[in-house]
């Protein structure tokens, strides 16, 4: 397009310096016909430069794999025990970038910055539990593909918003399996079109979307398209079926056991998703991404408990230190593949830092579609990894995470943790074990006043947002500060019995209703107590006879026994039961204190019976309002 544009340019500077020639009213007529006929040509070739044919563009797979940590790639070389052979294949075709990086240390701002583009800072999505008004005003770069012309696609887990409403964010086909539970789909695993609703899952959540992936791929083997497929993997709850933990006997963790054979199951639908891209002859016609969402949450002890539920996840992030949570390498240097074997060499290992950030803007590049300076805080990473560009895509990297802030340009990485600082050569230290700080005050000094620059222009602008929670504390005195491990939290404390609350317990209060549990009240506000308190099992609160008009804006103030989800369900005045398609998760932190989180139920409808699922454990409440659209706000306070 710039060549077409610069003859262009010569072409009209050329008739300007020249004599226009002398015309009579006979030849003015032929003159106007022959500019308009040149006209018209130019603007259908420049037209044509700005979209060319479908036979040109590449199709675009995005893999998103969930608390995955850095270990957990057989070709990262870290591990024996990990099997990886279709991935390791995808970076044998293509690069395995050493210094891959997240946007963030946790799922929702992780998800938000890949789709989007630009650090989620900038548009409100800090943390898990964060509004999404800014994610929901950005165009998602499935948006600017499908405008472009490209066919879009979703699959598994979303964690942006109501499942029924992914198609708002430019997926035309939506298959949000992530789980055993029904799922919202505007397809099945056929790729067949169905009406957006709930779907019961016919297979293992990982199986389900590989299947539907593929399917997607038949369907439209002649048309450009973009799959963002998001395994749910090996985020907890571990539930890997016995064929693929059978892939890995012997003594091991079961937790580890879970992370491999849910990571296999991954791996298996990366092949399949693969070989149908080669079975339509679209394998040199495609990028592919492999990216992990953050590193994988240790809970520093690595608790083996039973169960699937909230705790370490069975995947490792080493040799990094550090965990999900935490700014430190173990938090957000991921594993990280490209492939286009049509077009970027086969077998490099590629150690300049490169960002999630980058798939946006490089997926709007090859597909040739403009852009302004500032909608993407990514680069291109073609040229770079062609040959054609040799330096660095990016002079530095830099985040921010509610307390947690850190920069790395080249091999030195500036990392703060509410009041204390750090400054390591990952070069020479990629574990994280010496701070030079003290030692190299100059490098901290420009470090620090690069990143506050760079800090000023989120919102809100600084270093922080917020303040460090116990957890953060805790993993900064572990990983870092080499303070020994704090004891095991209680609820993993060998009990003799359930405990009952000290007060009486009731399973109401002001008319909201505990089920699989009791509700106390405490100095604190409601303790919501499990009928078996060292168990999985998860209680939930529920409240009937609502009459709220939708939207409506919940905020909930609690103090959850374990990090996890708070799940949100609502129930409208026209349906009988509630669905998956009326529920939200909302990930909560494992801190001593309170936390807040806010979020919408985006009903259209008078909603009339919300139920609120907490984590595992004893919960505290200490408040939940519920403002709809226009009406009077119900409150438990």
């Amino acid at each position: 397009m710039r060549l077409l544009n610069s003859h262009a340019c010569r072409v009209h500077r050329q008739d300007e310096g020249s004599s226009p020639p002398q015309t009579t009213g006979k030849h003015m007529h032929k003159l106007f016909a022959f500019w308009i006929s040149l006209i018209w040509l130019s603007m259908a070739i420049v037209s044509a430069a700005d979209m060319p044919a479908d036979a040109s563009r590449p199709n675009i797979i995005v893999f998103y794999t969930d608390d995955h940590g850095h270990a957990d790639l057989s070709c990262q070389g870290v591990l024996t025990d990990i099997k990886t052979p279709n991935v390791d294949a995808l970076a044998k075709s293509g690069v395995l970038a050493r210094n891959g990086y997240s946007t963030a240390p946790q799922c929702v701002p992780s998800r938000a910055g890949l789709l989007i583009g630009k650090f989620q800072s900038k548009f409100g999505v800090e943390a898990n539990g964060a509004s999404l008004e800014g994610f929901n005003s950005e165009l998602t770069i499935a948006e600017r593909l499908q405008k472009a012309g490209y066919v879009t696609a979703q699959f598994g887990k979303w964690h942006l918003g109501p499942g029924n409403r992914i198609t708002d964010h430019g997926f035309k086909h939506v298959f949000n399996q992530n789980s055993g539970a029904s799922f919202s789909a505007n397809i099945d695993s056929d790729g067949h079109d169905r009406e957006m609703s709930s779907l019961r899952p016919e297979m293992y959540h990982i199986d389900g979307c590989s299947k539907a992936a593929a399917s997607i791929i038949d369907r439209y083997n002649d048309d450009p398209f973009f799959l963002y497929v998001a395994y749910r993997a090996p985020h907890v709850p571990l539930d890997a079926p016995r064929k693929y933990l059978d892939r890995f006997p012997g003594e091991m963790p079961e937790r580890r056991r879970q992370a491999l054979a849910m990571l296999s199951a991954v791996d298996d639908g990366v092949g399949l998703i693969t070989d149908t891209l080669a079975k339509n002859n679209l394998t040199e016609k495609t990028l592919i991404f492999y990216i992990g969402d953050n590193g994988a949450p240790l809970k520093i002890h690595k608790l083996d408990a039973p169960g699937g539920g909230p705790g370490w996840d069975g995947s490792l992030n080493d040799p990094l230190n550090g965990e999900k949570g935490m700014l430190s390498e173990g938090g957000m240097h991921v594993p990280f593949v490209i492939s286009w074997p049509g077009k970027i060499p086969a077998g490099q290992v590629y150690d300049h830092p490169i960002s999630a950030l980058d798939v946006a803007a490089t997926t709007a590049a090859i597909a040739n579609i403009p852009a302004q300076p500032d909608d993407f805080d990514g680069v291109n990473l073609v040229p770079f990894l062609t040959g054609e560009k040799s330096d660095a895509p990016h002079e530095f990297l830099a985040w921010r995470w509610i307390a947690q802030a850190a920069i790395r340009e080249g091999d030195w990485k500036l990392l703060r943790g509410g009041d204390r600082e750090y400054l390591y050569n990952l070069e020479n230290d990629l574990e994280e074990q010496t701070n030079l700080a003290a030692k190299h005050p100059k490098v901290a000094r420009r470090l620090r006043e690069k990143l506050s620059i760079w800090a000023d222009k989120l919102d809100p602008p600084g270093l922080a947002s917020g303040d460090m929670s116990k957890a953060a504390n805790d993993y900064f005195d572990f990983y870092l500060d080499g303070k020994p491990a704090s004891p095991l939290p209680q609820k993993f404390q060998p009990k003799s019995g359930n405990p009952k609350p000290s007060d009486e317990p009731d399973r109401a209060v002001s008319s909201w209703l505990t089920r699989g549990g009791t509700m106390s009240v405490t100095e604190d506000g409601w303790r919501i107590t499990p009928h078996n308190p060292g168990s999985a099992q998860a209680p939930f609160i529920t409240k009937n006879g609502l009459s709220l008009n939708g939207p409506v804006s919940v905020v909930l103030t609690l103090k959850p026994a374990a990090s996890g989800a708070v799940g949100i369900a609502w129930r409208t005045s026209t349906d009988k039961k509630f669905t998956a398609n009326n529920r939200l998760d909302v990930d909560v932190a494992d801190t001593t204190g309170f936390q807040t989180i806010h979020t919408n139920l985006p009903s259209d409808s008078k909603i009339i019976h919300v139920r609120i699922q907490l984590p595992p454990g004893i919960s505290s409440i200490q408040s939940i309002e519920l403002k709809p659209a226009g009406g009077k706000l119900v409150t438990l306070k």
